[in-house]
Protein backbone atom coordinates (compact mmCIF):
# COMPACT_ATOMS: atom_id res chain seq x y z
CA UNK A 1 0.00 0.00 0.00
CA UNK A 2 0.80 3.69 -0.61
CA UNK A 3 1.95 5.43 2.35
CA UNK A 4 0.38 8.69 2.91
CA UNK A 5 1.98 12.01 4.83
CA UNK A 6 0.21 15.47 5.70
CA UNK A 7 2.43 18.61 4.38
CA UNK A 8 1.56 22.07 3.95
CA UNK A 9 2.46 23.43 0.23
CA UNK A 10 2.52 27.35 -0.52
CA UNK A 11 0.47 27.78 -3.17
CA UNK A 12 3.09 30.57 -4.31
CA UNK A 13 5.97 28.95 -4.90
CA UNK A 14 5.53 25.40 -3.91
CA UNK A 15 7.48 25.37 -0.82
CA UNK A 16 6.14 22.60 1.66
CA UNK A 17 6.48 22.55 5.26
CA UNK A 18 5.84 19.71 7.63
CA UNK A 19 3.76 21.77 9.76
CA UNK A 20 1.44 25.19 8.89
CA UNK A 21 3.15 28.33 9.33
CA UNK A 22 1.60 32.12 8.48
CA UNK A 23 4.69 33.16 6.11
CA UNK A 24 6.35 30.92 3.53
CA UNK A 25 9.24 31.64 4.44
CA UNK A 26 10.83 30.84 0.99
CA UNK A 27 8.73 33.34 -1.48
CA UNK A 28 7.22 35.51 2.03
CA UNK A 29 3.55 35.45 1.15
CA UNK A 30 0.80 35.44 3.97
CA UNK A 31 -1.53 32.59 4.53
CA UNK A 32 -0.32 31.02 1.33
CA UNK A 33 0.20 27.11 2.77
CA UNK A 34 -2.57 24.40 1.96
CA UNK A 35 -2.94 20.86 4.02
CA UNK A 36 -1.90 18.68 1.07
CA UNK A 37 -1.98 14.78 1.92
CA UNK A 38 1.00 13.41 -0.14
CA UNK A 39 1.02 9.96 -1.45
CA UNK A 40 4.59 8.33 -1.44
CA UNK A 41 4.26 5.59 -4.09
CA UNK A 42 1.74 6.96 -6.30
CA UNK A 43 2.43 6.64 -9.87
CA UNK A 44 -0.09 7.53 -12.80
CA UNK A 45 -0.91 4.49 -15.34
CA UNK A 46 -0.88 7.02 -18.00
CA UNK A 47 2.34 8.81 -16.87
CA UNK A 48 3.95 5.12 -16.35
CA UNK A 49 2.65 4.26 -20.48
CA UNK A 50 4.24 7.77 -22.04
CA UNK A 51 7.43 7.20 -19.83
CA UNK A 52 8.41 3.81 -21.41
CA UNK A 53 8.58 4.59 -24.83
CA UNK A 54 12.34 5.79 -23.76
CA UNK A 55 14.46 8.17 -25.95
CA UNK A 56 18.23 7.23 -26.71
CA UNK A 57 20.53 9.67 -27.42
CA UNK A 58 21.58 10.75 -30.92
CA UNK A 59 24.49 12.67 -33.03
CA UNK A 60 23.09 16.41 -33.36
CA UNK A 61 24.30 16.11 -37.06
CA UNK A 62 21.43 12.73 -37.66
CA UNK A 63 18.82 14.48 -36.21
CA UNK A 64 16.54 16.08 -38.73
CA UNK A 65 15.63 19.37 -38.65
CA UNK A 66 12.32 19.98 -39.20
CA UNK A 67 12.43 23.89 -39.37
CA UNK A 68 9.50 23.58 -36.81
CA UNK A 69 6.37 24.35 -39.34
CA UNK A 70 3.44 26.38 -37.61
CA UNK A 71 0.40 25.84 -37.95
CA UNK A 72 -1.25 28.93 -39.49
CA UNK A 73 -4.08 30.88 -37.79
CA UNK A 74 -6.29 33.56 -39.13
CA UNK A 75 -6.43 35.80 -36.92
CA UNK A 76 -2.82 37.94 -37.46
CA UNK A 77 -2.87 39.28 -34.16
CA UNK A 78 -2.85 36.49 -31.98
CA UNK A 79 -0.51 34.59 -34.74
CA UNK A 80 1.91 37.82 -34.72
CA UNK A 81 2.54 37.19 -30.84
CA UNK A 82 2.91 33.15 -31.33
CA UNK A 83 5.71 34.67 -33.32
CA UNK A 84 3.95 33.34 -36.79
CA UNK A 85 1.37 31.04 -35.91
CA UNK A 86 1.23 27.59 -33.65
CA UNK A 87 4.27 25.31 -33.37
CA UNK A 88 3.13 21.52 -33.54
CA UNK A 89 3.49 19.98 -29.93
CA UNK A 90 3.65 23.43 -28.29
CA UNK A 91 1.90 23.97 -24.90
CA UNK A 92 0.81 27.98 -24.73
CA UNK A 93 -0.89 29.17 -21.70
CA UNK A 94 -2.68 31.96 -21.36
CA UNK A 95 -3.57 34.04 -18.26
CA UNK A 96 -5.67 37.04 -17.24
CA UNK A 97 -7.86 38.89 -14.94
CA UNK A 98 -11.63 37.21 -14.94
CA UNK A 99 -14.04 38.20 -17.61
CA UNK A 100 -10.93 40.01 -19.96
CA UNK A 101 -11.96 37.84 -22.63
CA UNK A 102 -9.60 34.51 -22.24
CA UNK A 103 -12.15 31.96 -23.59
CA UNK A 104 -13.86 33.99 -25.89
CA UNK A 105 -10.50 34.44 -27.81
CA UNK A 106 -9.99 31.30 -27.56
CA UNK A 107 -12.97 29.48 -28.98
CA UNK A 108 -12.15 32.05 -31.57
CA UNK A 109 -8.88 30.48 -32.12
CA UNK A 110 -10.51 26.90 -32.06
CA UNK A 111 -13.31 27.75 -34.85
CA UNK A 112 -10.84 29.30 -36.98
CA UNK A 113 -7.30 26.32 -36.57
CA UNK A 114 -10.34 23.22 -36.66
CA UNK A 115 -11.40 21.85 -40.21
CA UNK A 116 -13.49 19.02 -40.66
CA UNK A 117 -10.60 16.34 -40.44
CA UNK A 118 -8.56 17.93 -38.19
CA UNK A 119 -11.04 19.08 -35.44
CA UNK A 120 -9.88 21.40 -32.42
CA UNK A 121 -10.87 19.49 -28.78
CA UNK A 122 -12.07 22.08 -26.67
CA UNK A 123 -12.15 21.12 -23.40
CA UNK A 124 -13.94 23.13 -20.41
CA UNK A 125 -14.42 22.27 -16.60
CA UNK A 126 -16.22 25.72 -15.91
CA UNK A 127 -19.25 25.50 -18.78
CA UNK A 128 -21.77 23.44 -20.04
CA UNK A 129 -21.65 22.85 -23.70
CA UNK A 130 -24.98 24.69 -23.66
CA UNK A 131 -22.99 28.08 -22.65
CA UNK A 132 -19.87 27.28 -25.48
CA UNK A 133 -22.39 26.70 -28.00
CA UNK A 134 -24.31 29.79 -27.13
CA UNK A 135 -21.45 31.75 -27.22
CA UNK A 136 -20.22 30.51 -30.68
CA UNK A 137 -23.49 31.11 -32.29
CA UNK A 138 -23.07 34.71 -30.58
CA UNK A 139 -19.85 35.22 -32.57
CA UNK A 140 -20.75 33.90 -35.38
CA UNK A 141 -18.25 30.90 -35.56
CA UNK A 142 -17.93 27.96 -37.43
CA UNK A 143 -19.08 24.88 -35.50
CA UNK A 144 -17.77 21.86 -37.19
CA UNK A 145 -14.70 22.21 -36.54
CA UNK A 146 -14.46 22.46 -32.66
CA UNK A 147 -15.33 19.47 -30.73
CA UNK A 148 -16.55 20.16 -26.87
CA UNK A 149 -16.19 18.08 -23.87
CA UNK A 150 -16.94 18.77 -20.28
CA UNK A 151 -14.20 17.27 -18.14
CA UNK A 152 -11.81 17.71 -15.54
CA UNK A 153 -9.76 14.77 -15.61
CA UNK A 154 -7.38 15.26 -16.81
CA UNK A 155 -6.57 11.43 -17.40
CA UNK A 156 -9.92 11.05 -19.28
CA UNK A 157 -9.45 14.16 -21.44
CA UNK A 158 -6.64 12.57 -22.72
CA UNK A 159 -8.01 9.42 -23.54
CA UNK A 160 -10.55 11.13 -25.30
CA UNK A 161 -8.04 13.09 -27.60
CA UNK A 162 -6.18 9.87 -27.88
CA UNK A 163 -9.96 8.33 -29.06
CA UNK A 164 -10.71 11.15 -31.74
CA UNK A 165 -7.39 10.39 -33.55
CA UNK A 166 -6.22 13.20 -35.55
CA UNK A 167 -6.41 16.70 -33.71
CA UNK A 168 -5.41 20.03 -34.95
CA UNK A 169 -5.32 21.37 -31.26
CA UNK A 170 -5.87 20.60 -27.67
CA UNK A 171 -7.52 23.91 -25.32
CA UNK A 172 -8.43 23.45 -22.00
CA UNK A 173 -10.32 26.14 -20.50
CA UNK A 174 -8.65 26.15 -17.39
CA UNK A 175 -5.77 24.62 -15.89
CA UNK A 176 -6.85 25.32 -12.29
CA UNK A 177 -10.14 23.44 -12.62
CA UNK A 178 -8.08 19.70 -13.70
CA UNK A 179 -7.08 17.28 -11.59
CA UNK A 180 -5.59 13.84 -11.25
CA UNK A 181 -7.75 11.27 -9.61
CA UNK A 182 -4.65 9.47 -8.52
CA UNK A 183 -3.86 12.36 -6.14
CA UNK A 184 -5.49 13.59 -2.99
CA UNK A 185 -5.25 16.73 -3.08
CA UNK A 186 -8.13 19.47 -4.66
CA UNK A 187 -7.96 20.70 -8.34
CA UNK A 188 -6.22 24.25 -8.48
CA UNK A 189 -3.42 23.27 -5.53
CA UNK A 190 0.41 23.03 -6.41
CA UNK A 191 0.72 19.68 -6.49
CA UNK A 192 -2.43 19.31 -9.03
CA UNK A 193 -1.46 22.27 -11.35
CA UNK A 194 2.23 21.14 -11.40
CA UNK A 195 1.17 17.28 -12.51
CA UNK A 196 -1.71 18.22 -14.81
CA UNK A 197 0.61 20.29 -16.55
CA UNK A 198 2.81 17.89 -17.04
CA UNK A 199 1.06 14.82 -18.40
CA UNK A 200 -0.13 17.37 -20.90
CA UNK A 201 2.91 18.58 -21.85
CA UNK A 202 4.31 14.89 -21.86
CA UNK A 203 1.20 13.97 -24.33
CA UNK A 204 1.42 17.17 -26.89
CA UNK A 205 5.57 16.52 -27.26
CA UNK A 206 4.28 12.78 -28.02
CA UNK A 207 1.50 13.20 -30.52
CA UNK A 208 2.61 16.93 -31.61
CA UNK A 209 -0.34 18.69 -31.45
CA UNK A 210 -0.55 22.14 -29.85
CA UNK A 211 -2.13 22.79 -26.42
CA UNK A 212 -3.06 26.08 -25.27
CA UNK A 213 -4.23 25.84 -21.36
CA UNK A 214 -6.25 28.66 -19.39
CA UNK A 215 -5.04 30.49 -16.26
CA UNK A 216 -6.37 32.14 -13.43
CA UNK A 217 -4.45 35.12 -12.09
CA UNK A 218 -4.14 35.97 -8.78
CA UNK A 219 -5.24 39.37 -6.82
CA UNK A 220 -1.21 40.32 -7.77
CA UNK A 221 -1.54 39.58 -11.57
CA UNK A 222 0.32 36.58 -11.44
CA UNK A 223 -0.85 33.35 -13.11
CA UNK A 224 -2.15 31.13 -10.25
CA UNK A 225 -0.36 27.91 -8.92
CA UNK A 226 3.54 27.95 -8.70
CA UNK A 227 5.74 28.90 -10.71
CA UNK A 228 7.15 26.13 -12.23
CA UNK A 229 3.75 25.94 -14.52
CA UNK A 230 4.98 28.82 -16.14
CA UNK A 231 8.61 26.87 -16.81
CA UNK A 232 6.93 23.76 -17.89
CA UNK A 233 4.99 25.42 -20.98
CA UNK A 234 6.89 27.18 -24.18
CA UNK A 235 4.58 30.03 -24.56
CA UNK A 236 2.99 32.41 -21.51
CA UNK A 237 0.74 34.76 -22.77
CA UNK A 238 -1.25 37.84 -20.41
CA UNK A 239 -4.48 39.01 -22.38
CA UNK A 240 -4.31 42.59 -20.34
CA UNK A 241 -7.11 45.31 -20.29
CA UNK A 242 -8.86 48.15 -18.81
CA UNK A 243 -12.26 47.16 -17.71
CA UNK A 244 -13.45 50.80 -18.86
CA UNK A 245 -12.24 50.37 -22.36
CA UNK A 246 -12.66 48.23 -25.24
CA UNK A 247 -9.32 47.68 -25.98
CA UNK A 248 -7.57 44.30 -24.98
CA UNK A 249 -3.37 43.66 -25.19
CA UNK A 250 -2.44 40.20 -26.08
CA UNK A 251 1.36 40.59 -24.47
CA UNK A 252 3.99 37.33 -24.65
CA UNK A 253 6.24 37.21 -21.24
CA UNK A 254 7.88 33.95 -22.32
CA UNK A 255 8.28 32.39 -26.07
CA UNK A 256 10.42 29.55 -26.84
CA UNK A 257 9.61 29.72 -30.56
CA UNK A 258 9.44 33.75 -30.91
CA UNK A 259 9.79 37.04 -29.62
CA UNK A 260 8.91 37.99 -25.82
CA UNK A 261 7.28 41.67 -24.79
CA UNK A 262 5.21 41.29 -28.32
CA UNK A 263 1.90 42.49 -28.53
CA UNK A 264 -1.52 42.08 -30.13
CA UNK A 265 -3.82 44.46 -29.88
CA UNK A 266 -8.10 43.54 -30.10
CA UNK A 267 -10.90 45.38 -29.27
CA UNK A 268 -13.71 44.19 -27.50
CA UNK A 269 -17.03 43.76 -29.58
CA UNK A 270 -20.39 42.26 -29.96
CA UNK A 271 -18.52 39.86 -32.22
CA UNK A 272 -15.77 39.19 -29.94
CA UNK A 273 -11.81 39.96 -30.25
CA UNK A 274 -11.39 41.76 -33.16
CA UNK A 275 -7.84 42.62 -33.87
CA UNK A 276 -6.88 46.01 -34.44
CA UNK A 277 -4.47 46.55 -37.68
CA UNK A 278 -2.87 49.95 -37.12
CA UNK A 279 -3.46 50.34 -32.86
CA UNK A 280 -1.78 53.66 -32.97
CA UNK A 281 -3.98 55.29 -35.11
CA UNK A 282 -6.89 53.68 -32.53
CA UNK A 283 -5.32 54.86 -29.67
CA UNK A 284 -5.29 58.39 -31.31
CA UNK A 285 -8.69 58.69 -32.85
CA UNK A 286 -9.87 60.83 -30.35
CA UNK A 287 -7.26 63.29 -29.74
CA UNK A 288 -8.24 66.48 -29.48
CA UNK A 289 -5.25 68.80 -30.64
CA UNK A 290 -4.01 72.51 -29.53
CA UNK A 291 -5.23 71.07 -25.93
CA UNK A 292 -2.35 72.38 -23.40
CA UNK A 293 -0.94 69.26 -21.49
CA UNK A 294 -1.36 66.29 -24.39
CA UNK A 295 1.79 64.88 -26.16
CA UNK A 296 2.34 62.62 -28.07
CA UNK A 297 5.02 59.92 -27.34
CA UNK A 298 6.54 56.80 -29.70
CA UNK A 299 6.98 53.71 -27.69
CA UNK A 300 8.00 50.03 -28.64
CA UNK A 301 5.68 47.04 -27.75
CA UNK A 302 7.93 44.43 -28.64
CA UNK A 303 8.87 44.93 -32.54
CA UNK A 304 5.93 47.08 -32.89
CA UNK A 305 6.47 51.00 -32.50
CA UNK A 306 2.84 52.31 -31.13
CA UNK A 307 2.23 56.04 -30.83
CA UNK A 308 -0.10 56.81 -27.90
CA UNK A 309 -1.20 60.51 -26.08
CA UNK A 310 -0.09 61.35 -22.58
CA UNK A 311 -2.14 63.44 -20.82
CA UNK A 312 -0.85 65.84 -18.24
CA UNK A 313 -2.49 67.91 -15.93
CA UNK A 314 -1.55 69.90 -12.93
CA UNK A 315 -3.33 71.98 -10.20
CA UNK A 316 -3.01 74.26 -6.96
CA UNK A 317 -3.23 71.66 -4.18
CA UNK A 318 -5.64 72.64 -1.49
CA UNK A 319 -3.51 70.13 1.20
CA UNK A 320 -0.54 70.24 2.67
CA UNK A 321 1.39 67.45 0.52
CA UNK A 322 0.44 67.43 -3.14
CA UNK A 323 -0.59 64.08 -5.01
CA UNK A 324 0.81 62.30 -7.77
CA UNK A 325 -1.67 60.33 -9.42
CA UNK A 326 -0.57 58.16 -12.33
CA UNK A 327 -2.79 55.39 -14.62
CA UNK A 328 -0.48 53.90 -17.49
CA UNK A 329 2.92 54.56 -16.66
CA UNK A 330 5.09 53.83 -14.35
CA UNK A 331 4.63 55.92 -10.75
CA UNK A 332 8.33 55.96 -10.02
CA UNK A 333 9.06 57.25 -13.51
CA UNK A 334 6.66 60.29 -13.07
CA UNK A 335 7.71 61.22 -9.85
CA UNK A 336 11.72 61.60 -11.50
CA UNK A 337 10.18 63.39 -14.40
CA UNK A 338 8.65 66.24 -11.74
CA UNK A 339 11.69 65.87 -9.48
CA UNK A 340 14.07 66.88 -12.88
CA UNK A 341 11.51 69.43 -14.15
CA UNK A 342 11.48 71.12 -10.38
CA UNK A 343 15.49 71.30 -10.16
CA UNK A 344 16.49 71.08 -13.39
CA UNK A 345 13.85 73.46 -15.62
CA UNK A 346 12.74 75.30 -12.69
CA UNK A 347 9.15 74.37 -12.77
CA UNK A 348 6.97 75.00 -10.24
CA UNK A 349 5.46 71.50 -8.96
CA UNK A 350 6.05 71.68 -5.42
CA UNK A 351 2.21 73.22 -4.97
CA UNK A 352 0.76 71.58 -7.71
CA UNK A 353 -1.30 68.13 -7.96
CA UNK A 354 0.07 66.17 -10.58
CA UNK A 355 -2.09 63.86 -12.49
CA UNK A 356 -0.74 61.59 -15.88
CA UNK A 357 -2.58 59.50 -18.16
CA UNK A 358 -1.60 57.48 -21.03
CA UNK A 359 -4.97 57.43 -22.91
CA UNK A 360 -6.72 53.92 -24.38
CA UNK A 361 -5.54 51.76 -20.82
CA UNK A 362 -1.95 50.88 -22.32
CA UNK A 363 0.45 50.19 -19.50
CA UNK A 364 3.70 51.78 -20.70
CA UNK A 365 7.14 50.92 -18.64
CA UNK A 366 10.01 51.75 -21.29
CA UNK A 367 11.53 55.34 -20.22
CA UNK A 368 11.36 56.41 -24.02
CA UNK A 369 7.78 58.16 -22.56
CA UNK A 370 9.58 60.20 -20.18
CA UNK A 371 9.88 62.96 -22.61
CA UNK A 372 6.75 63.02 -23.92
CA UNK A 373 5.46 63.17 -20.24
CA UNK A 374 7.66 66.12 -19.54
CA UNK A 375 6.73 68.16 -22.06
CA UNK A 376 3.25 67.57 -21.71
CA UNK A 377 3.49 68.55 -18.00
CA UNK A 378 5.36 71.96 -18.58
CA UNK A 379 2.80 72.51 -21.36
CA UNK A 380 -0.19 72.45 -18.85
CA UNK A 381 1.66 74.76 -16.52
CA UNK A 382 2.67 77.06 -18.84
CA UNK A 383 -1.11 76.75 -20.85
CA UNK A 384 0.68 76.27 -23.91
CA UNK A 385 0.01 74.02 -26.14
CA UNK A 386 2.41 71.54 -28.34
CA UNK A 387 2.04 71.39 -32.11
CA UNK A 388 -0.12 69.23 -33.31
CA UNK A 389 2.02 67.40 -36.16
CA UNK A 390 5.21 66.56 -33.18
CA UNK A 391 6.36 63.18 -31.54
CA UNK A 392 8.69 63.09 -28.75
CA UNK A 393 10.82 60.12 -28.38
CA UNK A 394 13.65 59.73 -25.36
CA UNK A 395 14.65 59.32 -21.86
CA UNK A 396 15.18 61.68 -19.37
CA UNK A 397 18.03 61.53 -16.67
CA UNK A 398 18.48 63.12 -13.31
CA UNK A 399 21.00 65.36 -14.78
CA UNK A 400 18.22 66.91 -17.08
CA UNK A 401 19.94 64.93 -20.20
CA UNK A 402 17.57 63.28 -22.69
CA UNK A 403 18.93 59.79 -23.24
CA UNK A 404 19.53 57.50 -26.59
CA UNK A 405 16.75 54.73 -26.99
CA UNK A 406 16.66 52.03 -29.35
CA UNK A 407 14.65 51.46 -32.72
CA UNK A 408 14.66 54.89 -33.50
CA UNK A 409 14.34 54.63 -37.08
CA UNK A 410 11.34 52.19 -36.88
CA UNK A 411 9.25 54.77 -34.19
CA UNK A 412 10.06 58.10 -36.46
CA UNK A 413 8.67 56.20 -39.71
CA UNK A 414 5.53 55.02 -37.57
CA UNK A 415 4.99 58.52 -36.85
CA UNK A 416 5.43 59.79 -40.35
CA UNK A 417 3.33 57.15 -41.53
CA UNK A 418 0.24 58.69 -39.41
CA UNK A 419 0.94 62.43 -40.69
CA UNK A 420 3.69 63.67 -38.00
CA UNK A 421 6.03 65.90 -39.73
CA UNK A 422 7.85 66.42 -36.48
CA UNK A 423 10.02 64.49 -34.78
CA UNK A 424 12.09 65.35 -31.02
CA UNK A 425 14.88 62.68 -30.82
CA UNK A 426 17.91 62.76 -28.43
CA UNK A 427 20.76 64.66 -29.86
CA UNK A 428 23.26 61.35 -29.44
CA UNK A 429 21.29 59.37 -31.73
CA UNK A 430 20.98 62.38 -33.84
CA UNK A 431 24.62 61.77 -34.26
CA UNK A 432 24.43 58.83 -35.92
CA UNK A 433 22.26 60.39 -38.69
CA UNK A 434 19.29 57.84 -39.05
CA UNK A 435 17.93 57.17 -41.93
CA UNK A 436 14.57 59.50 -42.14
CA UNK A 437 11.67 60.26 -44.20
CA UNK A 438 11.66 62.59 -46.32
CA UNK A 439 8.58 64.28 -45.19
CA UNK A 440 9.91 64.38 -41.22
CA UNK A 441 11.77 67.17 -39.56
CA UNK A 442 14.44 65.66 -36.95
CA UNK A 443 14.71 67.81 -33.93
CA UNK A 444 18.24 66.97 -32.00
CA UNK A 445 17.54 68.06 -28.03
CA UNK A 446 20.53 67.62 -25.19
CA UNK A 447 18.53 68.51 -22.41
CA UNK A 448 14.44 68.93 -20.99
CA UNK A 449 14.75 72.77 -21.10
CA UNK A 450 15.83 72.58 -24.59
CA UNK A 451 13.36 70.00 -25.60
CA UNK A 452 10.40 72.21 -23.36
CA UNK A 453 11.83 74.94 -25.49
CA UNK A 454 11.36 73.66 -28.78
CA UNK A 455 8.15 71.87 -28.21
CA UNK A 456 5.89 74.76 -26.81
CA UNK A 457 7.64 77.54 -29.36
Amino acid sequence: MAKSETRWICQQCGWSYVRQMGKCSHCGAWDSLIETVIESENVSTHATSIATARAHPQPLNEIKASGEDRIPIALNEFARVLGGGLVPGSIVLIGGEPGIGKSTLLLQVAALLGSATRPVLYISGEESPRQIKMRAQRLGLREDTVHLLPETAVDAMLAEADALGTLQALVVDSIQTTHAEDLNSAAGSVSQVRECASRLQRWAKVQGVPVLLVGHVTKQGAIAGPKVLEHIVDTVLYLEGDPFHTYRLLRSVKNRFGATSEVGVFEMREQGLVEVANPSEAFLAERVVNVPGSAIAVTMEGTRPLLVEIQALASHTSFGNPRRTVNGLDFNRLLLVVAVLTRRVGLRLADQDVFANVVGGLQIEEPAADLALAVALASTLKDRPVAADLALIGEVGLSGEIRSVGQLEDRIKEASRLGFRKVIIPRSLGRQKPRLPAAVEAVTVRSVHEAIDRALA
